[in-house]
């Protein structure tokens, strides 16, 4: 299976740097509304065969324009929601952004038992993911799309994707309406194909320093989740 990972539009909360993880969330601003249109386009040669949002409205206002262009039932589930920021939640001050950062960067690098503060673990975090990644899996289609959040996204991906590990996905952030792409299956493991259009060469393998998380001041330059 093909999963095409899509973090939401921007938010008026991405503009202000917040850490907005709550339900229902920030909607989107006129660009954001604009990048929602845009990927009609963008994913125009892509055959999309279903489509799940989280119940943040961003997505789902991310993902409108597409289910329209397409036809596709919008599949609304909760826990493919962003990485929760527990106490953190509204704050975007350094101290809070780089612990919100810290810890779902950990989480990418397996230390899947640190617990965002007054929040989820990794473990936990996962393993909702996972259960919706299991039930699209149980679909039997080809090519499936989430449209998620940044965070969360990467983390899955660092620790998920047997050719990434955390170095990459600190060193590479995720646009609004970027895209990762994945290949495989919940019991044979994920392999990554491409992230935000560039492909990542047959046989790729991330050898950055995979010890914990590195280069949060580049990070942070893409605050807002």
């Amino acid at each position: 299976m093909r999963l095409i990972l899509i973090r939401h539009g921007q938010t008026v909360s991405n503009v202000g740097g917040l850490l907005d993880t709550a339900h229902p969330g920030a909607d989107l601003t006129p660009l954001g509304r604009e990048q929602a249109g845009s990927l009609v386009a963008t994913l125009e040669p892509v055959a999309i065969d279903a489509l799940y949002v989280s119940t943040l409205v961003r997505t789902q206002q991310t993902a409108a324009p597409l289910a329209a262009a397409r036809g596709l039932e919008v599949r609304i589930r909760a826990d493919i929601r962003e990485v929760g920021a527990g106490a953190l939640e509204g704050r975007h001050d350094r101290v809070a952004v780089d612990a919100y950062c810290t810890t779902f960067l950990a989480w990418a690098n397996g230390e899947l038992d640190i617990v965002m503060p007054g929040g989820e673990s990794g473990r936990d975090t996962f393993a909702r993911f996972d259960r919706v990644v299991a039930e699209a899996a149980e679909l039997g289609l080809e090519t499936v799309a989430f449209v998620s959040h940044g965070a969360i996204l990467r983390a899955w991906t660092g620790y998920s994707c047997s050719n990434l590990q955390a170095g990459y996905v600190t060193d590479n952030q995720l646009s609004n309406t970027g895209t990762i792409v994945v290949t495989g299956s919940p019991v044979e493991g994920w392999t990554a194909e491409s992230w935000i259009g560039s492909m990542l060469p047959v046989g790729f393998e991330d050898t950055a320093n995979s010890s914990g998380p590195t280069g949060l001041p580049g990070l942070l330059a893409d605050r807002g989740f």
